[in-house]
């Protein structure tokens, strides 16, 4: 079993898109160049990396990520303007998604080196919590051979996709993560085609299980199973 592993929590709630990232970016750096300066002044005093879980929500926003098609966003800027939605191509893995409020954004900022060095590993062990968050809720989240992120019903024509993923890793530090429908207004999908995959459906907590779920008490959830998937403890 790992050993214990510190990780700051927080809790960014509602925030425009570009905030996030640009805070994603300066904590990411940050570790990046600690990293870089501990390797190369190995007689030096070395900094204690620490690790980050950010949770949030974002106004509607699509992204695209840089193995993505532009094709895959089906509005234009005044399409965009109509639905109040913003778009970015940034630097995480994975086609296109989107990103708006009732949909939980996890953002870890792990330094894998203190976990261990593979990548695949890290996904699997993110797909298990959220797998794990949904069980929790009567629902049975499963993985599709050949794509990241957590479906329901992978192998039958009613295949939809509930939590979608897509990281940056370097150095061993990730930053990224998943995005986990709750209670997303799922049209906005529409507009899109998900990941790239135009023959798959999108889904919700709140779709399967017909009503809305407490938005709070799912984010403690999902926490709980990342903290024993990663075995770590969270500083606040």
């Amino acid at each position: 079993m790992m050993d214990t592993v510190s990780v700051n929590f927080q809790d960014w709630g509602l925030t425009p898109y570009q905030e996030a990232w640009d805070r994603q970016e300066f904590i990411f750096k940050e570790l990046v160049d600690q990293k870089f300066a501990n390797r190369v002044n190995p007689e030096s005093v070395q900094t204690e990396l620490k690790n980050h879980l950010i949770f949030c929500q974002h106004p509607h926003v699509y992204t695209l990520g840089k193995s993505g098609k532009i094709e895959n966003l089906l509005l234009d800027e005044e399409g965009l303007k109509k639905y109040e939605a913003t778009f970015f191509p940034i630097n995480r893995g994975g086609d296109i998604t989107y990103h708006g409020p009732g949909q939980l954004v996890v953002y870890p900022i792990f330094d894998l080196e203190q976990f261990f060095t593979d990548i695949h590993k890290y996904l699997r062990f993110l797909e298990e919590a959220v797998i794990q968050t949904l069980a929790h809720y009567g629902i049975k989240g499963d993985r599709y051979e050949g794509y990241t992120g957590v479906w329901i019903d992978p192998d039958l024509p009613t295949a939809r996709k509930i939590c979608a993923m897509g990281v940056r890793c370097s150095r061993w530090i990730t930053m990224h993560g998943l995005a986990f429908n709750i209670n997303t207004n799922l049209d906005y999908f529409k507009h899109i085609i998900p990941c790239g995959i135009d023959d798959k459906a999108v889904t919700s907590m709140e779709l399967e299980l017909g009503r809305k779920l407490d938005f709070t008490e799912v984010s403690e959830v999902l926490k709980s199973k990342i903290a024993q998937q990663f075995n770590v403890t969270f500083l606040v």
